[in-house]
Order: C-alpha cells, then structure tokens, then sequence
C-alpha cells in the first residue's frame, strides 16, 4: 500500500548550534550549573526526588522574591504563561483586562519614563479596579518603576496589585511582601540564567482568597491557579500536568545560584557592570536612552541610541557574524533609533562587558561612523579598577560553582 506522505530522502547530521554571547534582552547566557542540571537524569513526577526537587523550589523562590508567601512556584511556560496564569485566574468578566473579558483602563507615561503614582491613584479611584497590574522592569526601554508607592496605593484601595518581574527577578531587588505586591511573576531566561519554559510566580493570601471568590470558572484548566497550588501541595500532588523535569532541576539550581551570591551581591553585580557599560558607550560618544536616576535605571538593561548615519541591521549583524555578539533591537517608537545591551545574570561579566565595547568601536569604525580609539575600554576599564577588578577576576568568567579556577 502506497504512503500517504512523500518519503523522506534528506539525511540529517547531528545538530550543530554555534555559541554566541547572548548581550540582548533575554534569554541569557545560561549558567553552568544550569546546564550540568539539565543533563540530569530524568524521574517520574511522582518519585520522592522530584518531590524533594518541588519543595526545594518553593523554598528557594520565596528567598529570590523576598516573601513568606505560602504559594512560590513555577507555571510550566514562558514567563507570559505565569501572567495569563495570574490574569485568568483572578479576573471575571466584568471585571475592571481585555483577553479575559474584563474592562481594561490604561494609565500610560511617555516611552523611557516612570508611571507617576499620583496619576495611577487617580485612575484607581475614578474606577475602582480589582486589579492593578505594572511592569517591574521595562526592557523595551530600560525604565525601573518603583513599586513601594504604588503598592500601598493599591493596598490602600483594596486592589490586587500584580507585578511582571520577569526581566528583575535575580538581578534587581523584588521585595514582594515589603512592597505589598500580591502577585509576582518572573521568567527564567533572563536574570535567573537558566533557559525559557518556567513562569516562577508567587501570590499572598489576599490573592488567593480572591481565587477562591470567583462566581465562575477559569476560563483554562490550564492556568487556573487553584488547580496548580493544588499540584504544588506538598501533602496534595494532585495531578494537573506532567511538569518538563529537566527544567524544574534547572531553576532549581538557577535560584540556588542566586541564594548562593546573595540578593544584595547580585543586584551590586548587576549595577557594576552596567555602570561599567554605560561609561564606556559614552566615551565612545554614544547617547544612552531613558531616564538620568541610576534608581530608575534597570541595572541589567541598557538602551542605547543609535549614532546618526548608522543603520541598526548593520551594527548588529555585524557583531553577531564577526564577532559571536547578539544584542538587541528596538521595537515601537524606537525602533531603528535604539540598541538593547542586555547584562543579565550569567551574561553580566567584566569580560564581556570590554569585549562588547572593543566589538562595538571595530563595527563603527568599518562602516564609516568614527569613535575614539580604545576609549570605550578604557573608560569601562576605570570602573572596574576603581572597583577593586583592576585585573580580571578568573571566577568571574568561568564561573565559580565548578568550571575551573587558577
């Protein structure tokens, strides 16, 4: 009987895929404690080693968001599956956000600015929302929007208030419980270096007191919350779906290479080199996008405008085809007018830091925009001397849980 499909007469070799240093973004450079998790062998999702790794989860994601909640766990998916998680979940139709049928009011700013607080209570008291929901950290335009104020105004107005911190979490402070935050979501791909497929979330008792109120079902099985703490439950494991193990030992040992640097070294890393970066840009003369406050600037995230008479397609192919370099584009009003330089978990190091900018000059230079030679390296090179890294710091390029020391 003849095939219903055409035969397949290419052979395929084994696949091959060529390093890059990942400086955009998101995803990251994946951690090398990361990548030795991965290849661990893989058990049931009822084993008592999967229900130990479980429980080292939650335990580990409370410390990196800084909170006593009962639920921290991840959602199987990209870090916009633990927001629709969180959304589905929460809101109701008629509720006060628009793909879950509820009515959505926008409290906007300009691009590469802060939300301002007075404007957000303005908007929570003509319309009384049940949900206040704010990016952390925008990586379109590198803004940091404090969130204490806001959380308190939420809190003061008995809304929910639900926080993206899928570019924060691991290399920013997130401080969910002293914020009031009563819904945080992360992703794995960027600051916690390991790579995408996990939303860790976590969510207070308002919040799931909240859940348990709805007057209707969650519109997916899927992402329904009550279900999910239900599979979380280290007395329940009710079976809701079979988590992708390799990636629960993953961000098991990403969030404990967080807790292993410390929250406060971390977030100290992450500004240094971004510092780092920023100094040496500008001595090759190039501007930086968004606001002048370093508080208000995302320590792992920096937008850069883009040279006039320089194309953007150029620079950044040329960095990734000559030198191995992937740094980001732009999006919306700023596209073709900003690169996006991601120093984000793993990715954040002295090396790569003076190899982007040395990269950097040698492109600019070839296509005709001229730079001052050696400055941008020299400049960043100043931070880290005055930082105490005069000489390159063996442990912080190879890694230190284990790739080797000198």
């Amino acid at each position: 009987m003849a095939s219903a499909h055409p035969p397949l007469t290419t052979g395929y070799a084994p696949l091959t895929i060529h390093s890059r240093l990942l400086l955009g973004p998101g995803p990251s450079m994946t951690d090398p404690a990361v990548l030795r998790a991965l290849a661990t062998p893989i058990v049931g999702q009822f084993d008592p080693q999967m229900t130990t790794v479980m429980n080292e989860v939650m335990a580990l994601a409370r410390h990196a968001f800084q909170t006593e909640n009962r639920w921290a766990f991840p959602v199987s998916g990209t870090g916009r599956a633990g927001l629709e998680a969180a959304l589905c979940s929460l809101l109701e139709p008629g509720d006060r956000a628009e793909r879950c049928g509820a009515v959505v009011t926008r409290v906007e700013a300009e691009w590469g600015e802060l939300l301002d607080p007075e404007r957000i209570e303005d908007a929570i008291r003509r319309t009384r929302p049940k949900v206040v929901t704010i990016v952390h950290g925008e990586t379109s335009t590198g803004v940091l929007q404090p969130l204490e104020e806001i959380g308190a105004i939420a809190r003061a107005h008995d809304a929910l208030l639900v926080v993206d911190a899928v570019a924060t979490l691991g290399g920013a402070c997130v401080a969910t419980d002293r914020w009031q935050v009563d819904v945080c979501i992360s992703g794995t791909q960027k600051c916690l270096s390991c790579p995408s497929g996990l939303a860790p979330l976590t969510y207070n008792a308002r919040a799931e007191a909240a859940l348990w109120r709805r007057q209707r079902p969650v519109q997916s099985f899927y992402f329904d919350l009550r279900l999910l703490q239900d599979y979380w439950d280290r007395d329940r494991r009710y079976n809701h779906h079979t988590a992708p193990a390799a990636m629960l030992f993953a961000l098991r040992e990403a969030l404990r290479v967080v807790q292993e640097e410390g929250l406060e070294a971390r977030e100290q890393r992450h500004r240094l080199h971004s510092q780092a970066l920023r100094r040496g840009v500008e001595a090759l003369g190039l501007a930086i996008f968004g606001p002048k406050d370093e508080t208000s600037q995302m320590p792992m995230l920096v937008p850069l405008l883009i040279p006039d008479g320089v194309e953007d397609l150029a620079v950044r192919r040329a960095l990734l085809l000559q030198y191995g370099i992937e740094i980001g584009a732009a999006f919306g009003p700023l596209q073709g007018r900003v690169w996006r330089v991601g120093l984000m978990g793993y990715s954040a190091q002295q090396e790569n830091v003076l190899r982007l900018l040395a990269a950097l000059e040698a492109v600019l230079r070839q296509l005709g925009h001229p730079v001052p030679s050696g400055a941008g390296v020299d400049a960043a090179a100043t931070v880290y001397r005055d930082a105490g890294l005069g000489e390159l710091d063996v442990t912080d390029n190879l890694g230190s849980r284990g790739i080797g020391s000198l």
